[in-house]
């Protein structure tokens, strides 16, 4: 037996000596710093064999989103305001993040619609204008061919115009030309409504828009006042590059009128491009052009005939005073027609985005009433 010391301790104290010793190895576990417990550094967890009393429960690992799931942010809460949760409904797009820009790019869609808007007029065989017809009263044709379908056939007394008034300010009318101006005016103060338009020009060599399109009619009295007479004539080039610049970059989003009244005795003796071209370009912008003659002479001369053929291609009207003082009536005729009018709105058969000029046949079922209309227009291009 070796020699030692042998103390006897009380049964109770023994007993708090082997709780102490068996508690320790726990202790030093909680109190020694291990490497996960560096602030801002990520710790790895020591593996451990997990039991049914420790291992954690994990979510599951793919969960339905309706939109993208944004990058991890150190949250507070897990409980969303209900007044800040997008919503929404199957089939419809998700809103925009609240931070996206607001000038981004939209894509423009351009839609081609192949519609012809027809403004014609008919009468009997005394020049009486017959209103009351149906769509069924009238044939059509298109390029030869009935219309696919029409959309739309009214009558038109009050459809918005856009009117301009061409005075020949030649010096070929210089002693008829106060005439013109007093029809002018009288004719303006007769027919402008509150959604119509017009402008006054003088042309000779050159065009003079004296006023351009407005519905002030004090305006428009001063710019016809404006005009002086003297120099020669270009009127092909006028009626051309009037339809060009005033008529065909209009911009309407309803059906309108677009006429012009040209006062002329239909000499020309100026002009660079011919009359065929002026009439293609009438045509183009979709105006009808009617004539007044200037010409008081017993007999109609070369001028009449051309100022005709104008108006018969763009399904307008020439007029023939037999005196100056008759050059009021025919603004007058103009303004009757103008409130008298069919418009026709149908989709043409075969229709080829190609520019090319397409014909238009219509007339009255009835043959006791002639129809007026323009001869044809030209088939738009494809959108650039």
């Amino acid at each position: 037996m070796n020699p030692a010391l042998s103390i006897k301790l009380p049964a109770f104290l023994r007993s708090a000596l082997l709780s102490l010793l068996l508690a320790a190895p726990i202790l030093h576990a909680q109190t020694t710093p291990g490497p996960s417990s560096t602030p801002g550094t990520p710790s790895t967890p020591a593996p451990a064999t997990p039991t049914a009393a420790t291992q954690t429960p994990q979510p599951p690992t793919s969960t339905p989103q309706l939109t993208a799931t944004p990058p991890p942010t150190t949250q507070t809460s897990t409980t969303t305001s209900p007044a800040t949760t997008p919503t929404q409904t199957p089939g419809q797009a998700a809103p925009p993040p609240a931070n996206a820009p607001l000038d981004q790019p939209v894509d423009t869609i351009k839609v081609q619609v192949n519609e012809v808007n027809l403004i014609f007029t008919v009468t009997d065989k005394h020049g009486k204008f017959i209103t009351g017809l149906k769509r069924e009263n009238f044939g059509l044709l298109d390029d030869g061919r009935p219309p696919t379908a029409v959309l739309r056939f009214t009558q038109q007394t009050n459809l918005p115009l856009r009117v301009g008034i061409m005075l020949d300010t030649s010096s070929s009318i210089r002693q008829r030309f106060q005439f013109e101006q007093d029809s002018a005016i009288e004719f303006l103060l007769q027919i402008l409504h509150l959604n119509d338009r017009a402008f006054v020009e003088g042309f000779d060599i050159e065009t003079d828009v004296a006023q351009d399109f407005t519905n002030n009619v004090d305006l428009l009295n001063q710019g016809i006042r404006k005009l002086r007479p003297g120099g020669g004539t270009a009127l092909f080039d006028a009626l051309y590059k009037t339809c060009k610049d005033q008529m065909l970059p209009l911009q309407e989003t309803g059906a309108v009128r677009r006429a012009l009244i040209l006062v002329s005795d239909g000499d020309d003796n100026y002009s660079r491009v011919q009359e065929s071209d002026a009439i293609k370009m009438c045509q183009r912008a979709d105006t009808i052009v009617y004539t007044i003659s200037t010409n008081i002479s017993p007999s109609k001369d070369k001028g009449d005939d051309v100022l005709k053929a104008i108006s018969d291609a763009t399904g307008g009207q020439a007029f023939y005073p037999t005196k100056l003082e008759d050059v009021a009536i025919g603004f007058h005729n103009i303004e009757e027609e103008l409130r008298s009018q069919y418009h026709l709105v149908y989709r043409p058969a075969g229709l080829r985005m190609d520019g090319s000029f397409r014909t238009i046949y219509l007339q009255a079922n009835d043959p006791r009433y002639k129809v007026r209309a323009q001869k044809g227009y030209f088939s738009p291009r494809p959108p650039q």
